[in-house]
């Protein structure tokens, strides 16, 4: 009876995660280069005293709203579209 007993080598999946992380580093610096310019285009365009409005999400995954007017420095935030379009319409109801 001859038993053989083989151990694979840990050499080559070394190689393919240094690599994997080298990918992903760039992946994530190439985002990274992305936002920073998507926020300086968006300054750039941006009137200063224009109500904004926009939509994130939180880390548990939650969308939610948030608006902000920089001519009377208010801001409001909620989890329904609704909302914020009631809050516009009393913030410039005379």
């Amino acid at each position: 009876m001859n038993n053989k007993i083989r151990h694979l080598t840990t050499g080559e999946p070394k190689i393919n995660s240094s690599l994997l992380l080298k990918k992903k580093f760039n992946s994530k610096f190439w985002e990274f280069l992305h936002s920073i310019w998507k926020n300086f285009v968006k300054k750039l365009l941006l009137d200063s005293n224009e109500l904004q409005v926009w939509q994130k999400v939180d880390r548990y995954g939650n969308i939610y709203w948030q608006a902000y007017d920089p001519a009377t420095g208010k801001s409001f935030s909620s989890g329904s579209q609704a909302d914020v379009c009631m809050w516009i319409e009393q913030l410039y109801r005379y």
